[in-house]
């Protein structure tokens, strides 16, 4: 037997989807954050050695993982190598290696080992935003999972970091980190 969906609940999924398309204009930008204060100079934030403490939630809220981790990195003049290990608590460690050259003042260009090609980092005032994509294992594969990745400094030691996963386009989790430079 064929069922027909009501005009009134097409009508609800086209007008969402005209919400849900038209907030990416709306979307805080990089350059929101120009003239504010403290300047998040991301080279010099993030060289030395910085604690780290996060949560997962999946994209209903709920907490579904935590970890600390540790970075530390170490700026050239050019390229800044930034070494991050994540002990997780369920037991898994990760480790990553950022590779991120400087552009210019407001710009950057970054690389790592489970990144699908370059990220895209966009620095003004306090805000860094970091945009990539990354391979993320689930359950024996590796799926490509978009990260709009923002760092906020709240002084000289703290900084707080939120990330928006995405696939296809739909929210799948969160992840916020506090920062604390040694």
């Amino acid at each position: 037997m064929l069922k027909f969906i009501p005009i009134r609940s097409i009508l609800l999924i086209i007008s969402l989807f005209l919400i849900t398309s038209c907030s990416k204009n709306s979307a805080m930008k990089p350059e929101d954050f120009k003239d504010k204060k403290p300047r998040l100079i991301i080279e010099n934030y993030l060289s030395g050695n910085i604690k780290a403490w996060g949560i997962l939630q999946n994209r209903s809220g709920k907490v579904t993982r935590q970890f600390i981790a540790d970075l530390n990195g170490k700026w050239d003049g050019n390229k800044l190598t930034l070494d991050e290990k994540f002990n997780w608590n369920d037991g898994e460690v990760q480790t990553r290696q950022w590779l991120i050259n400087k552009i210019d003042e407001n710009n950057y260009e970054g690389a790592a080992g489970d990144v699908v090609g370059k990220a895209k980092g966009y620095s003004y005032g306090p805000a860094f935003k970091f945009e990539y994509v990354l391979l993320v294992p689930v359950k024996g594969k590796k799926i490509k999972i978009t990260f709009d990745d923002w760092i906020f400094m709240q002084d000289e030691k703290v900084a707080i970091n939120r990330a928006t996963m995405t696939k296809f386009g739909i929210k799948v989790a969160e992840l916020t980190v506090f920062f604390v430079k040694d």
